[in-house]
């Protein structure tokens, strides 16, 4: 329950946050419009949360 609280928290951050700062729509993601499809899959947008969370969380653990 305490990982699904938190999971809920970090998601109402991120919502909250993307009212002021536009993470998506990087240089690099991949988008597609076709009639009235659309694919969107952001690779850049990924490969640059992962970073930050690396960098994160391995400055967390070497405490």
């Amino acid at each position: 329950m305490m990982i699904g609280l938190a999971l809920i928290a970090v998601g109402g951050l991120l919502w909250f946050l993307s009212q002021f700062i536009s993470i998506g729509r990087l240089p690099g993601d991949i988008s597609f419009q076709k009639g009235n499809m659309t694919f969107y899959f952001p690779l850049a947008t990924g490969l640059l949360l992962s970073l930050i969370l690396t960098i994160l969380l391995n400055l967390i653990g070497r405490r």
